[in-house]
């Protein structure tokens, strides 16, 4: 099994910066795309951002040229700098990984879920 554990959400007014966090635990085999999605009050989950194993990245229009995604593999932790933020960017971040528990086992895990409230 493979366990999630996101961090850095909180309230900052409009224009500020957050990083969040989320590590991977458990039982590891390897990990292939890590990206960080969102839900906002009334609306359906939608990806921000996503990063493949091999660096390559995508992120929704809305947070284009604001939001970085990265990642540490030797930590198995995925990170999104959001810069420049807006009060339409509240909303609960998850993070969600696609991991192989044994080589034959892949799973798709998702985090518990942070809290990011951007006040105008």
């Amino acid at each position: 099994q493979v366990h999630l554990v996101e961090s850095g959400g909180g309230l900052v007014q409009a224009g500020g910066s957050l990083r969040l966090s989320c590590a991977a635990s458990g039982s590891i085999f390897s990990i292939n795309d890590m990206g960080w999605y969102r839900q906002a009050p009334g609306k359906q989950r939608e990806l921000v951002a996503g990063i493949t194993s091999g660096g390559i990245t995508n992120y929704a229009d809305s947070v284009k040229g604001r939001f970085t995604i990265s990642r540490d593999n030797a930590k198995n932790t995925v990170y999104l700098q959001m810069n420049s933020l807006k009060p339409e960017d509240t909303a609960v971040y998850y993070c969600n990984v696609q991991a192989y528990s044994r080589p034959w086992a892949r799973g798709d895990y998702w985090g518990q879920g942070t809290q990011v409230t951007v006040s105008s």
